[in-house]
């Protein structure tokens, strides 16, 4: 099989490939594709496609735009191979943004220079109340989602290339993560202490549980003698206010968590005091009853959760502080008591304790420092013990 490449215009190429003697005419078939870039480009192109005509992998380019091919993706893969919340946050992208960009280009002439366009423009002027541009964050997670859907187009043979690749989508700043120092966490607790919101905040700042892993929880994954708890089920609350139950993020998401006494205390009331409520609606709790809920066991709304804790935590003058700083407040005290970081990434069901100890690497110098002196300490007091036995 063969090819060759000519040039159209500078930075254009024509791929010109001989598909051989068609069995029915006899007429030779040549299939062109247009390749943007330099000749190198071209020639990486014409030997990728060469490679899958030989494989039996090559697919002839179609009239297929972008937005009708991201429409094909959402509707196969994403809606039969993602949890709800996502496929919901996929859609919301694709549809608000990806398609009104990029969808009007064909498939197989979408090129890196019209991403990296659109993403400048994100950037400046893209967001949809027209009060400027978006974060590097959020058009990095439109990359994403671009490159994933893209993948799939070149796994199935729709594309020769996934352009996203050679595309440099921005780099958010790095943004140091807000902890709650210990009379905070006091503070807050004392806030709340007679309100509906005391017990799951108390929960969360003892576990470092998730909102998600927090407002799934069932009181037959709680064990109040052996004081422990499972964590096998996320909650969400998608846009059309629909509940759905998932999975943890990994398989170490799916872990075991053992609570402190104060909190096996609490919980021990908590749920003697919802049976007596529950009695009272003539509604028996059952294990399999949410631990946190409404008076009549229906699940409390996530958004209720974040708003009630952004509205307590600004009241006590703590501003920029989210429910799930909460977690990292958990891991960043358990860090300076001196527990093992791999302990603290069972506790976090981390998928492994590197991505702990990247998390939270703004406290590792402080621990390396004591360590550093106990170190000292304890050689030097071997010494003093050696000597005085030698003595």
């Amino acid at each position: 099989m063969k090819g060759h490449i000519r040039q159209r215009s500078k930075g254009s190429w024509t791929l010109w490939i001989d598909l051989g003697r068609d069995p029915e005419t006899g007429k030779r078939q040549q299939q062109t594709t247009t390749v943007r870039g330099t000749k190198r480009d071209a020639e990486r192109e014409l030997r990728a496609t060469l490679t899958r005509l030989e494989a039996g992998a090559y697919v002839k380019p179609a009239k297929l735009t972008v937005g009708e091919y991201l429409e094909q993706w959402l509707q196969g893969y994403v809606s039969s191979n993602v949890g709800p919340r996502t496929r919901e946050r996929y859609e919301e992208i694709v549809r608000s943004n990806l398609i009104p960009a990029l969808g009007s280009i064909p498939l197989a002439a979408l090129q890196p220079q019209h991403i990296q366009t659109y993403y400048g423009k994100a950037l400046d002027s893209g967001r949809r109340d027209g009060k400027g541009g978006l974060s590097a964050r959020t058009v990095q997670h439109y990359h994403r989602v671009l490159h994933e859907a893209l993948k799939h187009a070149v796994k199935h043979g729709t594309l020769i290339r996934n352009v996203a690749e050679a595309v440099d989508p921005p780099r958010p700043e790095h943004k140091e993560m807000t902890t709650l120092a210990p009379d905070d966490v006091n503070r807050l607790l004392d806030a709340v202490r007679d309100t509906p919101y005391y017990v799951p905040f108390y929960t969360a700042i003892y576990t470092g549980l998730r909102r998600s892993e927090l407002l799934a929880l069932r009181w037959f994954r709680v064990d109040l003698d052996l004081a422990t708890l499972s964590v096998v089920e996320t909650l969400h609350q998608l846009k059309n206010r629909e509940f759905v139950y998932g999975q943890p993020k990994s398989k170490r998401g799916r872990r075991l968590i053992t609570l402190s006494p104060s909190l096996a205390i609490l919980l021990r009331e908590h749920k003697a005091r919802q049976e007596f409520e529950r009695m009272l609606l003539g509604k028996p709790l059952s294990p399999n009853d949410l631990v946190f809920s409404t008076p009549d066991g229906s699940p409390l709304k996530p958004d209720r959760i974040t708003e009630a804790f952004t509205r307590i935590t600004r009241a006590m003058g703590l501003y920029g502080v989210r429910f799930h700083d909460l977690r990292h407040t958990h891991a960043t005290l358990m860090l300076w008591q001196g527990i093992h970081p791999k302990i603290v990434s069972e506790r976090l069901g981390h998928s492994s304790v590197a991505i702990t100890l990247d998390t939270y690497s703004h406290v590792l110098p402080g621990l390396q420092e004591t360590a550093a002196l106990r170190f000292e300490e304890g050689l030097q007091g071997i010494s003093v013990r050696v000597s005085a036995e030698v003595g």
